[in-house]
Formats: structure tokens, sequence, C-alpha cells
């Protein structure tokens, strides 16, 4: 997760959302991602999003069942949808997204398969969330 929060300070230089990702694979780091939205005018450019992308592009698959991704966010509906068709094996997130988190949907959107632990480094990640936006305002 340090690696991941790392991330989200480098997605805060560009002013974006700072949220941060890393996708693990057999003990190593495959993938490291932050959001870009702003940056590539893309909606779809989340942390994890990107993350994916890379990751799928390492391993040469589409599927990372034996994978964690470490984000410093929890993912939304989209990123929990896009995590579902990549068989994700894990997901570690630090603060809960209260709004647009995928675990405020009733019906679980994640593969079966899928292991969930939140609110790793949660006062660190939500801390660099709030901060964020209370300068925005």
């Amino acid at each position: 997760m340090n690696e991941a929060f790392k991330e989200a300070h480098l997605s805060l230089e560009k002013d974006e959302v700072p949220v941060g990702a890393v996708i693990v694979w057999n003990n190593r780091i495959i993938a490291r991602a932050h959001n870009l939205v702003e940056t590539l005018h893309d909606p779809t450019a989340h942390a994890e999003m990107q993350a994916f992308t890379a990751a799928t592009n390492t391993i040469g698959g589409k599927y990372l069942d034996e994978c964690v991704l470490y984000v410093t966010l929890e993912p939304c509906v989209m990123c929990a949808g896009a995590a579902f068709w990549t068989q994700l094996g894990k997901i570690v997130y630090g603060a809960d997204d209260e709004k647009r988190g995928f675990t405020l949907v009733q019906q679980s959107l994640l593969h079966p398969q899928t292991i969930v632990q939140g609110g790793v480094m949660k006062k660190e990640c939500s801390r660099l969330l709030k901060d964020f936006f209370i300068k925005k305002r």
C-alpha cells in the first residue's frame, strides 16, 4: 500500500484526485498507476483502470486472478466492473468511498473468487483526499 500511496502523490502533483494503485504478481509489482482523468481528458482514466491495462500488458493476458490490486481509495462501480472482467484475485484498498464506492451496491460487482480487504492505511489515504478537496474549495 505504501507504493500505491506514492502513486497517489504523483497524481496530486498533477492536480489530479490523489488516487494511486499498484498490482502485485508473484510478490513483485507489475503495474503502477495513478489518476490521469484531467491529464488525459478521459473520465475512465482512474488509477485502477490504468493499472489493469499495464498489468495485463506485462503478463500478456487478460486475467489477473493471481494478482493483488493495492489502491488508496475504494474502487468505484466502473473499476469494480473492470476488476470482475480481469477476474482479479484480491483488492486491498485504503479509504472508503462513501459516495461512489462499489460496496454501496447491494449485490457484489466483483468476481466470486475476488478477496477484498479495506481500511489499509485508511487514515493516511483519507487525509490525502480530504486535504486535496479542501484546497479545491
